[in-house]
């Protein structure tokens, strides 16, 4: 795997909420080991208020609702060729179902991409992501879920190449120009997505999926390791969309 893009990992994990506790919170150790009380309570109330606040479910469902409500569901009455569904996340234990392999966002990306399929007569899926650190790529996984539902091998186009948004995009591009296509992805991904797919002259379709937003919410709610999942998703979403904009 080429350093630019672990780099860009590691980098990304530090400025996102997690990351940025730990390093609030080891701030804070170095300091009140050093004898610097003040910095030390500073430092370490910072990362207690933020693992507080990140994982609050109202604040993490503010977050999620700022990128899932700019785009509705599909409504399965556009008739174009193609269906593209990005890649998710998976694995590859021979102990487990294809059902069980892929993840939750990837399980659901998959079974919308064929729901659309199933209404647009002729119609081809493609499928692309990179093995990430299995010996499979995502693309592969995702049709493998797809063949035992149903759908037609010859009726699927796999690309195991990209391993980010920007490649899928480019590779997208290679197959379809300017026509339109139904782009299919995480409700959170979708803004991001649409933002690099129509920056390179193409007209997708969204098809947004694999919803986090709760529309009914109390204030009465206990910090959850959930909530801190959706605070990471929303701001790792919204620090792809500000970095998209500083590239062009």
């Amino acid at each position: 795997m080429e350093f630019g893009f672990l780099l860009k990992k590691l980098i990304t994990f530090f400025i996102e909420p997690l990351g940025l506790i730990i390093i609030l919170f080891v701030f804070g150790l170095w300091f009140l080991f050093d004898g610097k009380q003040k910095l030390a309570k500073q430092f370490l109330s910072f990362s207690f208020g933020f693992l507080l606040l990140f994982s609050y479910p109202p604040f993490s469902n503010y977050l999620v609702k700022k990128l899932e409500n700019q785009y509705s569901k599909y409504d399965y009455k556009t008739n174009v060729k193609y269906i593209h569904v990005l890649g998710s996340g998976h694995n590859t234990d021979a102990l487990q179902p294809i059902s069980s392999n892929l993840a939750s966002s990837g399980t659901k990306r998959v079974l919308e991409g064929i729901i659309i399929h199933k209404k647009i007569p002729n119609s081809k899926i493609i499928f692309t992501g990179y093995e990430g650190d299995t010996n499979e790529t995502n693309a592969k996984m995702n049709s493998m879920l797809a063949l035992a539902l149903g759908v037609d091998e010859k009726n699927m186009i796999l690309n195991g190449i990209p391993n980010d948004t920007r490649m899928e995009a480019v590779y997208m591009k290679s197959i379809v120009g300017h026509d339109p296509f139904v782009l299919v992805t995480s409700a959170t991904h979708m803004p991001r997505s649409m933002l690099l797919f129509e920056s390179m002259g193409m007209k997708p379709i969204p098809a947004p999926t694999d919803f986090r937003k709760n529309e009914i919410i109390t204030y009465f709610k206990a910090p959850n390791i959930g909530a801190l999942e959706d605070s990471r998703m929303a701001i790792h979403e919204f620090l792809g969309i500000l970095w998209a904009k500083i590239r062009g």
